[in-house]
């Protein structure tokens, strides 16, 4: 079965996660970020999961599992090292809803790939669920070339596309703009530091253009 890639918005959506592990507290700590609504269940849990807790982040729930727990909920992780905890949780949920249930890629509706991050830049990597290191090595490899000064000149060219949007020119020519500043040179001013001479390199393509639309 060959998945279908995509980036999900789980802003206020509820998700329940069984487990309180390590494994458990990775996916949390993913799902906070994405700012779900989260609710952990488990007899005992890491110090991190519980300082979420605390925090009130996440609603914590020290028992075991129970198929009701699963109502209401959009996602539903299993994350336990018992395996038929985890079978008890993917036979709890219902068809509509998402599942990734640990170690068994054969009854999840959906895995979790591996991530290059640097700001708002997302590289996911998957085999489907059926080689997590082969992911991981490959992100590592990706982390290598694709450095934290991606970052930043991801957030450069995001404001920089959303001022060539608001120009009063044609589409080809903010496309012609647009392809202009993806020039490897602005990546390597911003990794060098020389935002001043960046800057105003983009500004003197975007007045030339403007100069050329008038």
């Amino acid at each position: 079965m060959r998945l279908y890639p995509m980036m999900v918005n789980l802003e206020g959506k509820r998700c329940l996660v069984v487990g309180g592990g390590r494994v458990a507290e990775r996916k949390i700590d993913k799902l906070l970020a994405a700012g779900a609504e989260i609710a952990v269940v488990a007899p005992s849990c890491t110090a991190a999961v519980a300082k979420w807790a605390r925090e009130e982040r996440l609603f914590l729930y020290r028992r075991p599992f129970a198929p009701e727990d699963t109502r209401h909920a959009l996602i539903v992780i299993a994350a336990t090292d018992d395996p038929d905890v985890n079978l008890a949780v993917y036979q709890a949920c219902a068809s509509h809803q998402w599942v990734n249930i640990a170690d068994r890629p054969d009854l999840c509706s959906f895995t979790v790939p591996s991530v290059v991050e640097r700001g708002d830049l997302q590289i996911a990597i998957s085999t489907g669920g059926h080689n997590p290191g082969l992911a991981k090595k490959l992100r590592r490899q990706m982390e290598a070339h694709i450095g934290p000064e991606y970052e930043e000149y991801t957030a450069f060219l995001g404001a920089m596309r959303r001022r060539v949007l608001e120009l009063s020119l044609d589409d080809r020519q903010k496309r012609e703009i647009l392809s202009a500043l993806l020039d490897d040179r602005f990546l390597c001013w911003t990794k060098s530091g020389e935002r001043e001479r960046r800057d105003l390199e983009a500004e003197r393509i975007i007045e030339n253009a403007r100069q050329t639309g008038t």
